[in-house]
C-alpha cells in the first residue's frame, strides 16, 4: 500500500544530500528551495521522457497501491501467519528454517529437493503453494477504481512523439495492471500475443505496430497515438502453457498449466525458457540501446538476472540514463543489496543515476504531460536545455 509518510526527494549524480520536494516546515527559504528542486525535477523528467528510447523496469511495488501482494503476504498465503503443519513438515523435509518466513528459499529448496528425489507428500506442497500464489496474484484487481496510478502513468508515458521509438514496459509482476489500465484510457499494449481470439503468442507480435489508415487514401498513415509494449517477464495470471509451444490467453488457466515463474531460485533458469526467453532478449537489448531513459520502479533489485545487466548497461552504455524510484530508495543506497550499492557508487562516479523517493502512486504525480506543451512552450525547455548545456 502506498506509504504516506514516504518524503518525496531525488538525488541527481554525484551529489551528497538528498534534495527535498517538499518543505520539512513552513518556512518562506524551505518553500523556496522545494519549488526550485521541484522545478529541476520536472525539466529532467521533461527531457528524460522526450528520449529516443524509453524503457521501464516495473516491480512489485508498482501493484501495491492497487492491492497487490507482497512477499510477506505471498509467506502467510502459502505457509500461514501461525505456520501450517503442512508447511512445517515440507521445511523439516527440506531443512529450511521456517522461522526466516522467505518465500523464495523455501520454495527453491522444496523445488531442488524433488528434482534429487521424488516425493509426493512435498509436491503436492509446492503445486498447492502455486495455487495459492496464482489465486492471490488474481484476485485482489476486481476493478479499475485501484488502477489511477497506472492509468495516469500509461496515460503519461505513452503520449510520446510519433517520430521516437514506443514506450516499452518491462514487468516482473504476474498481475494485468497494466493490461487493464490500458484498456480503461483505450490505450493499446503490444503484449506478443495475437489479435485474435483466442489469443496466442508469438514474438512476431512484438515487431508490428499499428497505424491510422487516412479515409481518402490520399495522405499517408499515421501512427496511432496510446500505443506500447508490454512485456512480461515472469508471465501472467492469464498465460496458460498448452504443451508443445502453445501459449494461450485465459481467464483463469489451471495451476498446472499456469504460464509464471515462481518466486523461487530457479526463476533465473527459466527466465531463459520460452515465453519468458523472448522478453528476457528485448529487456537485454532495450538497455543497451544508445540515447536512452531507463525508469526503475517498484522494484527492489533481488533479481540478479534483471539486475546485473542494467548495470553493465549504465557502465558501459555513454548514452543511457537511469531514473530508480524507490520510497526507500535512501535507507537502500545506505544498506541495501549489493546492487543498491553499486548504482549508488556508480552515481557517485557521475554516471547518469538518478534516485527518486517515491511511491508509485507519488511518483506518476510527478511524470510532466508531454501534450500539454504547447509548441512555444517546448521551443522554450529546448532554449533553456541549450543554455543550460553551454
Amino acid at each position: 500500500m502506498t506509504d504516506t509518510k514516504t518524503s518525496l526527494a531525488f538525488k541527481p549524480p554525484r551529489a551528497t544530500e538528498w534534495k527535498a520536494l517538499t518543505p520539512a516546515k513552513q518556512k518562506d527559504s524551505e518553500e523556496t528551495t522545494a519549488r526550485a528542486n521541484q522545478s529541476e525535477l520536472h525539466n529532467t523528467l521533461l527531457a528524460s521522457l522526450q528520449m529516443q528510447h524509453l524503457v521501464v523496469l516495473s516491480g512489485s511495488g508498482c501493484s501495491f497501491g492497487a492491492g497487490g501482494p507482497s512477499m510477506s503476504d505471498l509467506w502467510q498465503e502459502v505457509v500461514g501467519a501461525t505456520p501450517t503443519d503442512a508447511a512445517k513438515a515440507a521445511a523439516k523435509t527440506v531443512g529450511h528454517d521456517i522461522a526466516t518466513q522467505n518465500i523464495e528459499a523455501l520454495l527453491s529448496r522444496v523445488e531442488a529437493s524433488l528434482a534429487l528425489k521424488e516425493d509426493q507428500t512435498l509436491k503436492g506442497f509446492l503445486d498447492g503453494s502455486k495455487s495459492k500464489i496464482l489465486k492471490k496474484c488474481s484476485d485482489f484487481l476486481v476493478g479499475e477504481d485501484k488502477l489511477e496510478a497506472h492509468k495516469t502513468f500509461v496515460h503519461r508515458l505513452s503520449r510520446r512523439r510519433a517520430r521516437d521509438q514506443r514506450l516499452k514496459i518491462f514487468t516482473t509482476n504476474y498481475d494485468l495492471c497494466f493490461e487493464r489500465a490500458a484498456s480503461a484510457l483505450g490505450a493499446v499494449a503490444l503484449d506478443g500475443f495475437s489479435f485474435a481470439s483466442p489469443r496466442r503468442f508469438d514474438p512476431r507480435y512484438f515487431g508490428y505496430d499499428i497505424v491510422r489508415r487516412a479515409r481518402n487514401g490520399d495522405e499517408s498513415a499515421s501512427y496511432l497515438e496510446g500505443v506500447f509494449l508490454l512485456y512480461k517477464l515472469h508471465g501472467s495470471v492469464n498465460w496458460a502453457d498448452k504443451g508443445d509451444g502453445n501459449i494461450v490467453e485465459e481467464a483463469s488457466p489451471k495451476p498446472d498449466e499456469a504460464c509464471l515463474i515462481y518466486p523461487a531460485a530457479g526463476k533465473y533458469q527459466q527466465s531463459f525458457t520460452q515465453p519468458h526467453l523472448e522478453s528476457m532478449a528485448q529487456y537485454l537489448a532495450a538497455v543497451r540501446e544508445p540515447n536512452s531513459c531507463i525508469i526503475v520502479a517498484g522494484f527492489g533489485f533481488n533479481d540478479d538476472h534483471l539486475s546485473a545487466p542494467l548495470l553493465a548497461a549504465v557502465s558501459s552504455n555513454p548514452h543511457l540514463r537511469l531514473i530508480v524510484v524507490d520510497p526507500a530508495a535512501e535507507k537502500n543506497l545506505q544498506a541495501g543489496n549489493a546492487h543498491w550499492k553499486r548504482l549508488g557508487a556508480l552515481s557517485q562516479q557521475g554516471e547518469d543515476v538518478w534516485f527518486i523517493s517515491a511511491d508509485f502512486g507519488q511518483f506518476v504525480q510527478l511524470i510532466p504531460d508531454l501534450k500539454s506543451l504547447t509548441p512555444a512552450d517546448a521551443l522554450a525547455k529546448a532554449i533553456q536545455g541549450a543554455a543550460r548545456a553551454m
